[in-house]
């Protein structure tokens, strides 16, 4: 969301006897500019004056009602009065009482003024975190500004559901033009506008440094390096307009983005451990990533080593993952991107060596020469500046996919519960048992139950640890929402929901229920380095290789530009600026190398990177007819969570792999369904197919709910749900030949957006439905 202006808002009631329960309350909005510090000088000389002559800032008041809020406020401000002034102390308050509020039965602040917003699809919401209350009093002689931090949101009115600042202003009613209580308000506001700046003064410790804040940033809006304007752009936005001028001179879009990222690469370090509540994000973050990447790649390492016949197993994509990873997080340039070996990989892996079987050709070789063929036109596409066509990518074909990521996360969870009940609880061992309790003669002179135990009790168990590691990390990851301790232990253990779970549901499968038979990941090496024999492949191979390494090559491009531009969405407020065709080309060059020895392949990755800006992210809550909205305010820009955690698993793999082993499946595939349902907060896509069978009146206040019939709204989604259907068939259906057409499904999906999309709905509704991130 972008600020734009702030808003006048004022409020009266009707006059009625005080015995009535019902009145009439008059309510008038007037758009306010945002108070010029670089030119009108009152502005700058209020907030120096008031912040010298030591104004009242009240941190971490505690308080429910407004009456009772604004009260300790009015006090703080008769503390300016001197003993003799007592009576006009008192006086004051007592007409700031009258007219702060509006009379009789509707008891709310009279004069505001608040920020607005523009959301993402249009339209102008207020920023209900902060208020400025004013008013003009004839008892005063001088002007009194107050400000106080609350240590919880306050419900303070329909537009003010979750105050944390509230600004008090109070003018005499005779003052000069540039001094009336809405000027004042008005210079006040423009400050608290500032996301950044409330972010910050959020986190202050004391009052010092609550108005060293303050001043810095008037000191910038003097200067002119703070943008106050409500057309500020996007670092993302700018990128974006920039790619249709680069045209297709070889290498420019990659010049380009070192430019634009070489200034900040030693900030890049520095941002991770600077600033007020930095680690506090940063070192959680890290350990996330340490998880989030290491679980699912042992489980891809589990899969591949089953279809790959332990050629690529559990070791060499934990190597791929810290290595690639290491690489890419020194010399890649959005560092906030994670890589990652995902479930279409695994699956296209499975279709190279099945193919190579078939033909009797060596299958570690074959699989090297296709991915060598990949990281070269992976080179070609960033050397032609093709991910330029990043600027046709919108909301829909990047949450459609996401959305597929998540769908192949729980049928891989699913997948593997089935096979763990085929093989145990429905085993032939068990199926004799049954019969046999029932009509005992019939085993008689069998001898299966000895041969083949039955193992029910193991499947219950991974049941158990699947749906306690889904229920235990979902849970904890929610805990910043409920209203147990306080608030920063709520934020720690949604922090640490992931490695948490982890560890209790491993102690659980492990230890407590030791005595259950449960499968582990098979940690066996055949050897990291061993360099496939391409010498041996015949030369129809290599050309069917390079086949492969095109198709393959177009799920890489897709990934990797929809993971990037997930991440580089101007909602997340980056600063630094995206690097599509750079960062294309370092993953281009890491394939390559792992192709050389027959390691796992890597790429951006979904749900991972949106995940590690989450994590890496502060945010501020907006509450809207009870729907409550988290929007980013600042994200912490630094290579050192991708970094210190891949250098973490490469230590773990190396020096201390024997607690990897205590790790159980279920627990791994638990993970992959908890990042699966994660990774849903704010998708669209999942938000519009639940208005199917939602109740009209109950829908969010969202601004395509305001803008576009429900009719279209419903059509869009079904156009969305039947492309992600056509993907889904062409990456689940097993037949390998029919798998290798899934990366060119997905890429069709952009053409089919631009094209068939709008022939069935306007661009009036598809700018509502369908805007850029």
């Amino acid at each position: 969301m972008e600020l734009t202006e702030i808003e006048l808002n004022t409020s009266s009631s009707s006059n009625t006897l005080k015995e009535d329960i019902s009145t009439l309350i008059y309510n008038r909005s007037q758009r306010l500019e945002l108070k010029n510090f670089k030119d009108e000088v009152r502005g700058p000389m209020d907030v120096f004056h008031f912040l010298s002559q030591s104004v009242p800032i009240l941190l971490d008041l505690h308080g429910k009602s407004l009456s009772g809020i604004v009260d300790r406020m009015l006090e703080a401000m008769s503390n300016e009065y001197t003993e003799t002034e007592s009576s006009s102390a008192q006086k004051m308050k007592e007409e700031a009482k009258q007219s702060l509020f509006t009379p009789d039965s509707v008891h709310q602040l009279a004069n505001t003024i608040q920020g607005t917003e523009t959301s993402e699809g249009g339209g102008i919401e207020p920023v209900q975190i902060w208020v400025a209350a004013i008013s003009e009093l004839a008892s005063i002689q001088r002007r009194h500004v107050a400000i106080a931090r609350l240590a919880s949101p306050v419900n303070m009115g329909r537009t003010t559901q979750e105050i944390r600042i509230l600004i008090l202003v109070l003018a005499p009613m005779k003052e000069k033009g540039t001094k009336t209580a809405v000027e004042t308000g008005r210079t006040f506001a423009t400050l608290f506008n500032d996301v950044e700046l409330r972010n910050q003064l959020l986190s202050a410790s004391n009052v010092d440094e609550f108005k060293k804040l303050l001043l810095e940033h008037t000191r910038k809006l003097i200067d002119g390096e703070a943008d106050q304007t409500s057309k500020r752009r996007s670092s993302h936005d700018i990128y974006i307009a920039k790619q249709t001028s680069i045209g297709w001179r070889l290498g420019r879009g990659i010049v380009n983005d070192l430019r634009r990222r070489l200034p900040h690469y030693k900030s890049d370090y520095v941002d991770g451990v600077r600033g007020q509540g930095t680690l506090r994000k940063v070192i959680p973050a890290t350990f996330f990533l340490y998880f989030a990447c290491l679980l699912p790649s042992i489980a891809f390492g589990v899969l591949n080593a089953e279809n790959t016949k332990s050629k690529i197993g559990v070791w060499k994509v934990l190597f791929s993952q810290a290595v690639g990873s290491i690489l890419f997080a020194l010399i890649g340039g959005q560092p906030i991107l994670v890589l990652l070996t995902t479930a279409p990989l695994a699956l296209y892996t499975k279709v190279i060596f099945s193919i190579a079987e078939n033909k009797e050709i060596d299958s570690l070789a074959f699989y090297s020469c296709v991915g060598l063929w990949n990281a070269g036109f992976l080179l070609l596409y960033s050397g032609l500046n093709l991910s330029k066509i990043v600027v046709w990518s919108t909301r829909s074909t990047e949450e459609l996919f996401a959305l597929f990521i998540s769908v192949a996360f729980t049928v891989d969870s699913i997948v593997d519960l089935h096979r763990n009940f085929d093989a145990n609880y429905h085993s032939p061992a068990c199926s004799s048992k049954s019969s046999q309790n029932a009509t005992p003669s019939i085993l008689i002179n069998t001898t299966l139950t000895e041969i083949e135990p039955c193992l029910r009790e193991t499947s219950l168990l991974y049941l158990i640890l699947l749906l306690g590691t889904i229920w235990l990390s979902s849970t904890l990851y929610q805990f910043r929402k409920s209203p147990f301790l306080d608030a920063g232990k709520r934020e720690f253990l949604s922090d640490y929901a992931l490695p948490v779970s982890v560890l209790i549901m491993s102690f659980l499968g492990s230890y407590i229920a030791r005595d259950v038979p449960m499968k582990k990941a098979d940690f066996t090496s055949n050897g990291l380095f061993n360099v496939p024999a391409f010498s041996s492949l015949p030369i129809w191979a290599i050309f069917a290789a390079m086949g492969l390494g095109f198709a393959l090559s177009l799920l890489f491009f897709i990934d990797q530009n929809i993971a990037s531009a997930l991440v580089n969405s101007s909602k997340n407020k980056l600063k630094k600026g995206p690097s599509y065709h750079w960062d294309l080309f370092v993953v281009g060059i890491i394939n390559a190398l792992l192709s050389l020895f027959g390691l796992a392949w890597i790429h951006g990755a979904l749900p991972h990177s949106p995940l590690h800006l989450q994590a890496l992210a502060e945010s501020e809550e907006r509450v809207d007819q009870g729907h409550v909205y988290n929007i980013i305010v600042k994200v912490h820009e630094t290579r050192l969570t991708t970094l210190v955690s891949h250098v973490l698993i490469l230590l773990t793999i190396f020096l201390f792999p024997e607690p990897l082993y205590y790790i159980p499946i279920p627990v791994l595939y638990g993970l992959f369904v908890f990042m699966a349902t994660t990774a849903l907060n704010d998708n669209q896509l999942f938000e519009r197919s639940l208005l199917f069978v939602t109740e009209q009146a109950a829908y969010p206040p969202n601004h395509y709910i305001r803008r576009v019939p429900q009719r279209k709204i419903h059509q869009f989604t079904l156009i969305q749900l039947c492309l992600l259907s056509l993907v889904c068939i062409f990456g689940f259906v097993p037949v390998a030949y029919v798998k290798l057409l899934f990366p060119v499904v997905l890429f069709l999906i952009l053409p089919a957006r631009h094209i068939l999309v709008p022939k069935l709905i306007s661009a009036k509704y598809l700018s509502a439905l369908d805007g850029h991130l």
